[in-house]
């Protein structure tokens, strides 16, 4: 600082220039700083919690589909088939599935077999929903027991 010297007190007096480092920060410029984000984040962040309003258009589209509910097949013990809970002649499944299947987007079913059921018998059903285009069979169990 020029023009100040240190005095006996060891303070600085209007003198001679003195080569002692000054050991104040100067904080105005972090309080601009400060001021200003504080600002910015009181500004912004009710915008992040509840979002801007949007006016959307109207359109005659439809709707999208729900989720399409799953299709069981059960092979009872007595041979007979049934979908979800209809019972299905073994001539008419075919048919069946592929009216079923026709304007479902999945192709997907799940097989409920009786334990008894010869493994011959329930290739012949799953032969058959192959036949009928469905692309995804599934085999209902049981958890074992531990």
């Amino acid at each position: 600082m020029a023009g100040f010297q240190h005095n006996k007190n060891n303070h600085l007096s209007p003198g001679t220039p003195s080569h002692a480092p000054i050991s104040e920060i100067n904080v105005t410029p972090l309080v601009d700083v400060m001021l200003v984000l504080l600002i910015i984040f009181m500004v912004s962040a009710p915008l992040m919690q509840q979002g801007i309003q949007v006016s959307l258009p109207k359109t005659k589209s439809p709707a999208l589909d729900e989720q399409e509910k799953a299709i069981v097949l059960v092979i009872e013990k007595n041979g007979s088939t049934n979908i979800n809970g209809r019972e299905i002649s073994a001539a008419d499944l075919g048919s069946k599935l592929r009216a079923i299947y026709e304007t479902r987007e999945k192709k997907e079913i799940f097989i409920q077999a009786d334990r008894s059921i010869s493994y011959g018998t329930v290739a012949n059903v799953m032969a058959t929903v192959q036949g009928a285009g469905i692309s995804k069979i599934g085999l209902v169990t049981e958890p074992k027991d531990r």
